[in-house]
């Protein structure tokens, strides 16, 4: 009854460990991978688990990779998952309870704080703030990738947006349809993005993807 949908790019060291555990997971029916176009051995150590594979001839990004894959999913429910989770992966379980018992449309992975590392909170303040200013709705984990939703809320937010805005509108689309949008705190981790130039250069791009998200939704009010 649940279909796992995981975008990967370059995640060649863990993603063989994500799928096995995510497939350990009893209400699993359907683990897809969609590789983006990684340079790395990504789509065959998540072959070799048992996922499909769905490889992507050039990087597309996340949210593109997302909108590939989704026609391929067969199953009633659906889960997002990020390919770096590893063991963590397992906590699948707790985050999906809420929607397979019916009492949320839509739930999102809170993960514990971050030990060192991390970024300045930029980002997530202004997800968080842009969310609240247009739904409402206020949320711990407004960029957490990790979700799982029935088929219908999938229907009325897909497509994704482009890029690191992809949690951004999903949620406020969902928000504004009534759906019941519910955050699970888990024990979920992946990697950090650290206070380097690579990390302030992504958390820069990141910044700028959910500014359009909610600029885009902001106007479509």
């Amino acid at each position: 009854m649940l279909s796992v949908l995981i975008p990967a790019y370059n995640e060649g060291d863990v993603i063989h460990q994500t799928v096995s555990v995510a497939w350990q997971v009893k209400e699993v029916r359907q683990v897809l991978v969609v590789d983006d176009g990684s340079q790395d051995d990504t789509a065959a150590r998540a072959a070799a688990a048992g996922a499909e594979v769905l490889q992507l001839s050039q990087n597309m990004g996340k949210g593109k990779a997302l909108n590939q894959g989704v026609p391929r999913l067969t199953q009633p429910i659906i889960a997002l998952l990020d390919g770096d989770l590893g063991e963590s992966a397992r906590e699948l379980e707790k985050l999906a309870y809420p929607v397979l018992r019916g009492e949320a449309d839509l739930a999102i992975a809170c993960f514990p704080p971050a030990p060192g590392g991390g970024g300045f909170g930029f980002v997530k303040g202004l997800a968080r703030s842009g969310i609240y200013l247009l739904t409402g709705l206020r949320l711990n984990a407004p960029l957490s990738g990790q979700r799982v939703m029935r088929r219908t809320v999938l229907e009325a937010v897909f497509p994704f947006a482009s890029g690191y805005g992809v949690e951004v509108a999903m949620t406020v689309k969902a928000a504004r349809q009534g759906f019941c949008i519910v955050e699970v705190p888990t024990t979920m981790r992946h990697r950090l993005t650290g206070r380097d130039w690579a990390g302030f250069r992504h958390r820069g791009k990141q910044f700028w993807h959910v500014f359009l998200a909610l600029f885009r939704e902001m106007r479509m009010r």
